[in-house]
């Protein structure tokens, strides 16, 4: 166990390196970090809301939108159960408030009507304060006349779950990698409260946020003739939509293949090596896209989003593989954004901004204060009772708790994770595990020593009968921190992320580099007896 190979001895120097190079940027202004070269780290520390202020955001959603839209299917299933049942006839099909009223066309139908409508009031929705979903729609019917009716808490619950899937939405968005650390929580059924520390542009969030990212794909119209798409001469069933790069096309309403059945997108570069995003469909959707482009080979389709043809190549072979490329991009910049984009998905409903301000970080300037001073306090109390009470060792532990210190550092910098009062509350967290480790193998090897082992049996013994000792007490902490941030939000994210990183850099140092220093020292002195 005191023997390193070459390569442990490599890697052990390589991650110190790493985290010493990637922790350097935080000790240079800024101007010096521009000045580095592209290949060198250069990201600083992302301090927290709470550490250097931020953005706030509020928005209030357009649920009535959402309300509208649940009529027009209730609408379309109504028209799906007429076209179901072999002469069943329903008329004047409309909507009216909260409701989708019609009539029966024959008095004979009126209970086959009853009988083959109520599935649709069988419908549930969310969760009661109870247990269970609860009713959507309610049937009434006078005679020959229905009428389907959104219920009371229906409506809420699609606000409600509107609501939720926007706040998913905007987080993709503005935090694709989940290490920020924004806030996002609902404000009564329609507004959403959106934090983002150490952001100073509340316009590029918004712009961000409120762009649509409706992806879909369509058969074009190809025997209309330009002068009939200036005048606007098309089918009911059809639209006119403008071409990214200039003119108009015709592509029929319905789609071959919507942006919901889209798994994935990720920045990429096409045959030319120009920037694209490249995605794929789930296996319905490519289901649906094969059978298409098998069918109509030679035929174009339109690449639509939010209502701009991006692309309408002609098919030259089906596409069975259920992935594809949008080209012509620009720049990396906006094939990494729209990716981002079609990830997150639309938004369900419209959001408008009520309120926005930057935040700034006075009362976070004194925690940071009062932080600096109880950690340096702690710190030097720490070292000076490990050398102390360890003499040799407790110096070797210094250099590790010290490399344990950048470490964090770096890894925090490189991943751009947000730091945030809880978050130095996991540092210190951190450091007193990081010691306890060090106290129990000194332990260990005082124990070891004691009973008549020599210098190199006990360190073995020490180091040996700790360990398994040491892994279960951090995976058990590591697995609060994972359940930490999975459940949490905002700062509480914050703490979980800096203790689990502290807690993987600790292990690193406590076991793997003091083991590493100690054996250099222990086979170049060969010391008689270990001064611990």
């Amino acid at each position: 166990m005191l023997n390193f190979p070459k390569w442990k001895v490599l890697m052990i120097l390589a991650v110190v390196f790493l985290g010493i190079l990637t922790s350097v940027p935080n000790f240079l202004s800024e101007e010096q970090r521009a000045s580095l070269p592209d290949y060198m780290p250069s990201k600083a520390l992302s301090l927290g809301l709470d550490l250097r202020g931020g953005v706030y955001i509020l928005f209030e959603a357009k649920t009535e939108d959402v309300v509208k839209a649940r009529l027009t299917k209730l609408a379309d299933e109504v028209r799906a159960v007429r076209s179901a049942e072999r002469g069943l006839s329903f008329r004047r099909i409309k909507t009216n408030n909260n409701s989708v009223v019609f009539d029966v066309a024959n008095d004979d139908m009126i209970e086959l009507a009853k009988q083959k409508l109520r599935p649709l009031t069988q419908a549930q929705i969310g969760t009661s304060p109870l247990g269970g979903g609860v009713q959507e729609v309610t049937m009434e019917n006078n005679g020959a006349s229905f009428r389907l009716t959104l219920t009371e808490q229906g409506v809420i619950a699609q606000q409600r779950d509107a609501i939720a899937r926007s706040i998913e939405v905007i987080r993709k968005r503005v935090d694709p990698e989940g290490v920020k650390e924004i806030t996002l929580k609902p404000q009564g059924n329609n507004r959403i409260i959106l934090e983002v520390p150490g952001a100073d542009d509340p316009k590029a969030i918004i712009d961000l946020v409120g762009k649509t990212a409706k992806l879909s794909f369509h058969d074009v119209a190809t025997n209309i003739s330009a002068t009939d798409i200036e005048a606007g001469r098309i089918r009911s069933n059809q639209k006119i939509l403008p071409m990214k790069d200039g003119g108009s096309i015709v592509v029929f309403e319905r789609e071959i293949v919507a942006g919901d059945d889209l798994t994935n997108a990720a920045p990429a570069f096409d045959d030319r090596g120009q920037p694209a995003v490249s995605f794929a469909f789930n296996t319905s959707g490519s289901k649906r896209f094969a059978k298409h482009t098998q069918d109509n080979i030679g035929r174009p389709f339109a690449i639509v989003l939010d209502d701009l043809v991006i692309s309408a190549p002609r098919i030259v072979s089906p596409i069975l593989g259920g992935s594809g490329q949008i080209t012509n991009m620009g720049d990396i910049t906006a094939a990494q954004e729209l990716a981002t984009l079609l990830k997150s998905g639309a938004l369900p409903v419209k959001l408008q901004v009520e309120r926005q301000k930057t935040v700034g970080a006075d009362i976070g300037a004194d925690g940071v204060a009062a932080g600096k001073l109880a950690s340096m306090i702690g710190f030097i109390a720490v070292i000076v009772y490990m050398v102390v009470s360890y003499g040799r060792f407790g110096l070797a532990a210094n250099v590790a708790l010290i490399t344990n210190l950048i470490l964090i550092m770096g890894a925090l910098s490189l991943f751009q994770a947000t730091l945030t009062l809880p978050g130095i509350a996991g540092i210190v967290l951190t450091i007193g595990m990081a010691v306890d480790a060090n106290v129990l193998v000194f332990e260990r090897i005082r124990e070891e020593q004691t009973m008549g082992k020599n210098p190199f049996q006990s360190m073995e013994q020490g180091y040996g009968q700790a360990f398994s000792t040491i892994i279960d007490a951090n995976i058990t902490t590591f697995i609060a921190a994972a359940v930490l941030y999975l459940l949490g939000s905002g700062p509480v994210q914050g703490f979980a992320v800096t203790l689990a990183v502290g807690i993987l850099t600790s292990m690193f140092t406590a076991i793997v580099l003091t083991r590493f220093i100690l054996s250099l020292w222990l086979k170049r002195a060969r010391p008689a007896r270990l001064p611990i």
